[in-house]
């Protein structure tokens, strides 16, 4: 049974070894992550030609996803490393403090406006929420406080302001010579952290583009506000990724499980890829084997139709790297076979604003009420891929293309799996038969099999994909 669901793995120190990392591939590895908030320009180019070398060598399509480090919010350093906030107790951030010298009573902060975005009565939320405190007085650049939820406090953890309303901006000066990293390493997908509308999204393009890339953009929702521009950030992206660390705390725990599904719902409605991320399977990064609450977690947002679901620290510094990875793989496979999850009939109000996004959506509609064994899409960009992935089904879908470049794209794809297809004619009955050829070739078609295929007029086309062909291998009647 071929997994629908996507992995996405982020590289890190315990990854970087040839012998860890095919590992990884053959455990199920789909779009390798490599984050911008950790290392240097050296660490992601090595990782990089890592993950290049064991794709050719395994033969395996893998999409690299460059993560940018975004605005986060940081408190600066104490004086001993780290302090005890007693309840009750006062305690100021001062932006303007000397950032080495912070103690019971004070620390400074890396964010500089942040006396100017917060108000009287504001919650602050640091390191994660382990620790709250009730803004009572602003005053210049001190924001005196008093202790909601006391705690350990140490060097630089993060700060969120509840309910969102820090007026950072989503590209700090460091992620736009990132993305000319990213551009020059020729990855395949950037997420921008701490999106906030379409415009962080249109300002990232246009860096890409201009650095020469045509990657595609993922639009991480970590900040409350993001969810009242939600549509437009998505319609704007190809793929969002649901944060839950940082937007946890800005809109509440509680809160977290009825708009991850409202996400992936909408995300999904909208022709986008969606990831789920953070803390899937936190426990592994020291334990050979999840909880049972995270095989729950991950099961759910199969159940809710994420295309892809992520790893984090399970992989990047964790013990067991290749054993979180082949937890998801199992998780993902089992709910992949109820019910449920086989087949969507689809939305009988759907309307089509493009005629290859009919043929896709249609070829769906025939293949879950039809004998197929499998859809094979001759696709340039990807895009039928992508509309194709959007509905349930248990019938893969192959994105045949002659770019080594969409094949990794669409490797983010719920049901979607890439194979390089090259053929020197326009002769449609000659496509057809090497199409056909090539999946019988990998045991993925006997003859009395049926297979749609999809593809256009017009070879090497982008967009054009216009016809929908049923075939039964063995009919070469049907070939004409």
């Amino acid at each position: 049974m071929l997994r629908r669901t996507k992995i996405v793995a982020t590289l890190g120190p315990s990854t970087d070894n040839l012998d860890t990392l095919e590992q990884l591939f053959r455990a199920g590895l789909d779009v390798a992550r490599v984050n911008f908030s950790h290392g240097n320009a050296e660490d992601h180019l090595n990782r990089i030609e890592m993950v290049k070398q064991v794709a050719e060598k395994t033969g395996r399509h893998v999409a690299i996803l460059a993560d940018l480090q975004g605005p986060k919010v940081r408190i600066a350093r104490f004086r001993k490393g780290k302090v005890f906030l007693k309840k009750d107790a006062t305690f100021v951030v001062d932006v303007s403090l000397d950032p080495d010298v912070g103690d019971q009573h004070q620390v400074g902060c890396l964010y500089k406006t942040l006396a100017e975005d917060v108000r009287v009565g504001n919650v602050l939320m640091l390191d994660d929420g382990r620790v709250v405190l009730g803004v009572d007085q602003i005053n210049g650049p001190r924001i005196k406080c008093h202790v909601i939820v006391g705690g350990t406090l140490s060097d630089h953890k993060g700060l969120n302001l509840q309910g969102g309303g820090l007026s950072a901006a989503a590209l700090t000066d460091k992620d736009k010579q990132d993305i000319k990293t990213a551009a020059e390493f020729d990855v395949d997908y950037v997420a921008v952290s701490f999106t906030r509308s379409a415009e962080d999204i249109h300002e990232a393009r246009a860096l890409l583009q201009a650095a020469g890339s045509n990657a595609g953009i993922v639009a991480k929702i970590e900040r409350a506000e993001a969810l009242d521009a939600i549509e437009e950030i998505i319609a704007s992206s190809e793929a969002i990724m649901v944060a839950r660390g940082d937007l946890g705390v800005e809109i509440g725990d509680a809160s977290l499980p009825p708009v991850q599904k409202r996400l992936i719902d909408l995300a999904r409605k909208m022709d986008t890829a969606v990831i789920t991320a953070t803390q899937m399977m936190e426990s592994m990064v020291y334990n050979p084997l999840p909880t049972r609450a995270e095989i729950f977690d991950v099961a759910n947002a199969v159940f809710d139709g994420t295309d892809a679901v992520m790893l984090s620290a399970e992989t990047a510094v964790g013990k067991y790297p290749v054993k979180a990875v082949e937890a998801m793989e199992r998780v993902c496979l089992e709910i992949e076979k109820q019910p449920s999850q086989q087949i969507q009939h689809g939305d009988q109000e759907m309307h089509f604003a493009r005629v290859d996004e009919a043929i896709a959506k249609s070829c769906m509609y025939v293949a879950n009420h039809f004998s197929i064994k499998a859809i094979a899409t001759l696709t340039e960009s990807g895009s039928t891929a992508i509309w194709m992935s959007r509905l349930n089904s248990f019938i893969p879908i192959f994105a045949m293309t002659p770019h080594a470049r969409t094949c990794r794209k669409v490797t983010l794809l719920k049901g979607v799996y890439p194979l390089i297809f090259k053929i020197n004619t326009s002769n449609h009955p000659r496509i057809n038969k090497a199409a056909i050829t090539e999946l019988e070739s990998r045991g993925i078609l006997n003859k009395g099999d049926h297979l749609i295929l999809t593809k256009g007029d017009l070879t090497g086309v982008q967009g054009g994909t216009n016809a929908i062909k049923i075939v039964r291998v063995g009919d070469e009647i049907l070939f004409d």
